[in-house]
């Protein structure tokens, strides 16, 4: 088993704290956060050990798991993996892309392994549909959620939308040729709202709407190809599918059936794929353990998470003018 140890005991430091212990595939040495009283009182309640410094906990494991603020994954990446220890790090996987490109440089240099935290690519609606996407050549994503104080520091496209740019991403096999977008702050010194239209090589265009200050949480993403509809609903944890195919000569009464301008005659069919329910985070942080054990390739590399936040940059600058 890998000894691992947690960086930062917040919201999702916890999180990541209990099922660590719950993992097969890790031993969990114990965690540091800067805040040190909320650190004892999460070691007396659930039985953690806390260390009095990173440097103490970092000699002690072989993989550290960073879930502090993002102004300080950096700093918290380049100590780790210069003492050669493997690193996950939350999203997004640093305050800059510069950052981001020195802490793939280091991990390469000191031959450690990084992960991102993009827990989207295990939700189990995506999984279950992500071999079904094809060469999209239009996407729609909403990702709406309630306010909510925390992570209103940062603007919301690093805090919410940038787990849709991963996901695009990972689907549109074309570079990125021009990016539009409009944000808005109703509450923080931030953007609150964003809307960002990503137009790529191939002709792929995507168009992403982030909020946190609706009225109701909603996560959807949808996925126009050739003769396929694809919708993923990130938050329900549910998807389907509909997909078209050449009408057959003598359709069935209950058949659905489209028929063109030019005569054209289609048939409309339903595909409902298995989804197997999951825990996303948990299975993230044990992948990342088959991926240092096999010396394979992470799920989400440094290098994707990278390039989710040159795009993200890229649409916080375009929202500017």
């Amino acid at each position: 088993m890998l000894k691992v140890g947690v960086l930062g005991a917040g919201h999702l430091g916890k999180i990541h704290l209990r099922l660590l212990q719950q993992s097969e595939k890790y031993e969990l040495v114990g965690f540091y956060d800067e805040n040190h009283e909320n650190g004892e009182k999460i070691a007396k309640e659930f039985g953690y050990k806390q260390f009095d410094t990173i440097a103490k906990l970092i000699h002690a494991v072989d993989v550290i798991d960073i879930v502090t603020p993002t102004l300080s994954h950096y700093k918290c990446a380049k100590v780790a993996i210069k003492s050669g220890k493997h690193v996950f790090i939350e999203k997004p996987i640093s305050n800059s892309v510069e950052e981001a490109e020195e802490i793939i440089a280091l991990a390469k240099e000191y031959n450690v392994k990084g992960q991102v935290g993009h827990v989207e690519r295990f939700n189990p609606a995506f999984i279950a549909t992500k071999d079904l996407i094809e060469n999209p050549m239009f996407i729609e994503t909403h990702r709406l959620a309630e306010f909510n104080p925390r992570g209103t520091d940062v603007p919301v496209v690093l805090d919410l939308m940038i787990h849709d740019i991963d996901v695009i991403l990972s689907v549109v096999k074309s570079k990125v040729k021009s990016v539009n977008a409009s944000g808005v702050s109703i509450l923080s010194e931030t953007p609150d709202i964003a809307n960002a239209r990503i137009e790529f090589e191939n002709g792929c265009v995507a168009n992403l709407t982030s909020s946190r200050i609706s009225l109701k949480n909603m996560r959807k993403t949808r996925f126009f190809q050739k003769d396929a509809y694809i919708s993923v609903d990130f938050l329900e944890k549910k998807c389907e599918v509909v997909k078209m195919k050449d009408a057959p000569e003598n359709p069935g009464d209950f058949d659905m059936i489209l028929q063109n301008a030019e005569g054209v005659k289609k048939q409309i069919y339903f595909a409902n794929p298995d989804v197997s329910q999951n825990n996303a985070i948990l299975d993230e942080l044990d992948t990342f353990a088959d991926a240092i054990n096999s010396n394979g390739t992470p799920v989400v590399t440094l290098e994707d998470g990278t390039e989710a936040l040159r795009v993200a940059y890229q649409i916080i600058e375009s929202s500017k003018k």
